[in-house]
């Protein structure tokens, strides 16, 4: 009998579309666009995905994938935000703290302090814009949201943050198998010196997560 595969069609063109997101590579994001429509990936997935990229990639790369988008789906953007209450600051600290503290588990107190350490701006923006306002909006599950974190972080050749996204995909409940399959999924957009890098930081942690370190 065929095993499943860990990730469904549109989960894997929803990781696709968010590492193209992450090259800023127009020809790229066209063709996983494409793929995403052929596969019927629900448009508020990917709205939400591109949302949450300006966290990743900053404004820049997220407008142009956005454009891409809206040419190749040939849909309109929404005729309004119904998350965009900016007077909904404290809701949104307090959904932030919820949705970090799943994601980095029992680090979620020494990120916060080693945050406030470099200034205490990033450590509020960093709840209330990043994890308050952005990943804890409705649209998108966690688990896909930190699947998408973490393949933009690997092509982005950012250790750090891939080690802490690696740790937080498994957090939110994505199984091994998973964080597996998103990662094999990008491996021809990196060199083989970042390939090495992201299968070792994801060794170590799924050692740590197994407690098998063979």
């Amino acid at each position: 009998m065929a095993q499943a595969p860990a990730l469904d069609d549109a989960t894997l063109c929803l990781v696709d579309f968010a590492a193209a997101i992450a090259t800023g590579h127009d020809g790229l994001l066209r063709r996983s666009a494409e793929r995403a429509v052929a596969q019927d990936v629900p448009a508020g997935w990917i709205d939400e995905l591109v949302l949450q990229s300006v966290l990743m990639v900053g404004w820049p790369r997220a407008l142009m994938a956005m454009g891409v988008w809206r040419s190749v789906a040939g849909d309109d953007a929404p005729d309004h935000d119904a998350d965009a209450d900016y007077d909904a600051a404290a809701a949104w600290y307090t959904r932030g703290q919820e949705t970090c503290r799943v994601v980095y588990g029992e680090n979620y107190e020494k990120l916060r302090a080693n945050v406030r350490r470099l200034h205490p701006a990033l450590d509020a923006w960093m709840i209330t814009e990043g994890y308050g306002r952005t990943l804890s909006r409705p649209g998108l599950d966690l688990v896909r949201r930190e699947l998408c974190t973490v393949v933009q972080t690997a092509v982005l050749d950012t250790p750090h943050q891939l080690h802490s996204h690696l740790r937080g995909a498994l957090n939110a409940g994505a199984t091994i198998a998973q964080v597996d399959a998103a990662l094999r999924s990008v491996e021809p957009l990196m060199t083989r010196e970042q390939s090495v890098k992201a299968e070792t930081l994801w060794q170590a942690v799924r050692e740590r997560a197994t407690g098998d370190a063979d």
